[in-house]
């Protein structure tokens, strides 16, 4: 490498993305209940913000260390109205939202620590509205609001995040199209890029809109430097990867479940995996960038994606 030539770390998310696959972490939630932390709570994951900032930190480590380049933050179900919920203010709600950012940095500090050689971003994770309500209405979609009353929902906490200085948002989980236009208004005029990711079944969003008019709308939002799916069956990537890049022409990304179902009422995970490395291949071909997984898919197949991405 030349001296004026930059180092991977030099580059912007959306500058790598433009010249190959990048390594999305896997999820939060299980890393977390894998280390003993008990999150049957309305707040999730974002309770341990308060209690337990430094299990965040090693969640976020172990994916770093896996292979990961990016950490998405734990400010997934993180916002105002639901920390108002529990007698947290409104100060100290934004101080942990920009912490969910904090903890994800000090991970990659110690990553480079430990010898972790490859690059490393933060993604600021803004979950949809029905995340809040805690009451499986996130993979529905549909809650009655207005576009406008969702912008003024989601534009404070993007705020405060965009604030924190993340390398991206990740609008992600996002059921509904109407979400979706309240969250790429909302996203203007922050100075941070972001991506795009609707939680779908089959070729429909989970408020049963088409992908091909979901995915349009980001098309021409210049903010937005991917788009695509999470939150999903892994069965369900391939077309949808296809559809984000014929309506829209910009990076994908995806990040899907690992095939086993939730269910909302007994807040369980039913079935059996079916998410394989080895997909994530014909994903890339298809036009994929942002590559990673979401529910119950932890560190040792973050592992395995990085593993097949780097080698194949």
């Amino acid at each position: 490498m030349t001296s004026d030539t930059p180092s991977p770390q030099d580059r912007t998310l959306t500058e790598a993305l433009a010249s190959g696959a990048v390594v999305l972490d896997g999820g939060m939630s299980n890393q977390l209940e894998s280390a003993g932390h008990d999150l049957s709570d309305d707040l999730w994951s974002a309770r341990l913000l308060a209690e337990r900032p430094e299990a965040i930190t090693e969640a976020h480590l172990a994916y770093f260390e896996a292979g990961a380049n990016v950490a998405i933050t734990s400010s997934y179900q993180a916002t105002f109205k639901g920390f108002a919920q529990r007698g947290i203010g409104r100060e100290e709600a934004a101080r942990l939202l920009a912490l969910s950012v904090e903890l994800a940095r000090d991970a990659a500090r110690q990553a480079r620590d430990k010898g972790v050689t490859h690059p490393l971003w933060v993604a600021a994770s803004v979950g949809p509205y029905g995340a809040m309500l805690a009451d499986g209405s996130e993979y529905r979609g549909r809650y009655g609001l207005t576009v406008d009353e969702l912008e003024r929902f989601h534009r404070p906490r993007l705020e405060v995040l965009a604030a924190a200085a993340p390398d991206a948002l990740a609008l992600e989980t996002v059921p509904d199209a109407d979400e979706a236009k309240a969250l790429l208004r909302a996203v203007r005029g922050l100075g941070v890029p972001a991506w795009l990711s609707y939680s779908v079944a089959g070729d429909r969003t989970r408020a049963g809109q088409p992908l091909e008019e979901a995915f349009a709308l980001a098309a021409d939002v210049d903010e937005v430097i991917a788009v695509g799916v999470n939150c999903c069956a892994p069965e369900d990537v391939e077309q949808a990867v296809a559809t984000a890049v014929r309506v829209t022409g910009k990076p994908v990304v995806v990040y899907p479940n690992s095939g086993e179902a939730w269910d909302a009422e007994a807040r369980a995970w039913n079935g059996r995996s079916t998410f394989a490395p080895e997909q994530v291949l014909g994903w890339r071909e298809s036009g994929a960038r942002l590559i990673g997984g979401c529910c119950r898919v932890g560190p040792e197949a973050v592992a395995s994606i990085a593993r097949t991405l780097t080698t194949a």
